[in-house]
């Protein structure tokens, strides 16, 4: 038997042998790659991931921008994107932050279930809790920057004060 890395869920790892864990967490819907539709600049997307990668090439190679619209899964978005980022928009790193909080917000204006649920996580600091991304999450040392987690308690902040 293989050994897989099971970064989720290191109960599985420790306890069972020939099991695989796929099961989502109570507030996936805050994932980029959570099956939550996003309508953005005019094509609606599948999940944020998608709408995000696209957003790199919309305005700079809009062909790459048409192949991540119709690829198909958050996964394949991403590869074609990370193929591609020698074309991506001259600015990304300087925008990538804006534009992920559009996105969020037109994740939230669209989908009241992810609404409810980031409400549901009150006061709780919200971790991306990958170990692989130390900007967007707080990646494997745990020291990252976690903008993605901070972006949602900032729209979190908003909500609660409406």
């Amino acid at each position: 038997m293989i050994k897989l890395e099971q970064y989720r869920d290191s109960w599985l790892k420790e306890k069972m042998d020939e099991v695989i864990g796929f099961y989502p967490r109570e507030f996936y819907c805050l994932d980029n790659f959570s099956s939550f539709k996003v309508e953005y600049k005019g094509y609606l997307y599948a999940s944020l991931e998608e709408a995000y990668q696209a957003s790199k090439f919309l305005d700079s190679v809009p062909e790459i921008a048409k192949q991540i619209q119709q690829s198909h899964s958050a996964h394949e978005a991403q590869k074609i994107a990370f193929a591609n980022r020698n074309s991506q928009h001259p600015k990304w790193d300087e925008i990538k932050l804006s534009v992920m909080e559009e996105l969020l917000r037109a994740k939230l204006d669209q989908n009241p279930y992810v609404k409810k649920k980031l409400l549901e996580t009150q006061d709780y600091q919200i971790v991306e809790d990958s170990p692989k991304d130390s900007f967007w999450g707080w990646g494997m040392d745990r020291k990252g920057e976690n903008n993605l987690g901070k972006l949602w308690m900032k729209l979190r902040n908003e909500l609660q004060q409406e």
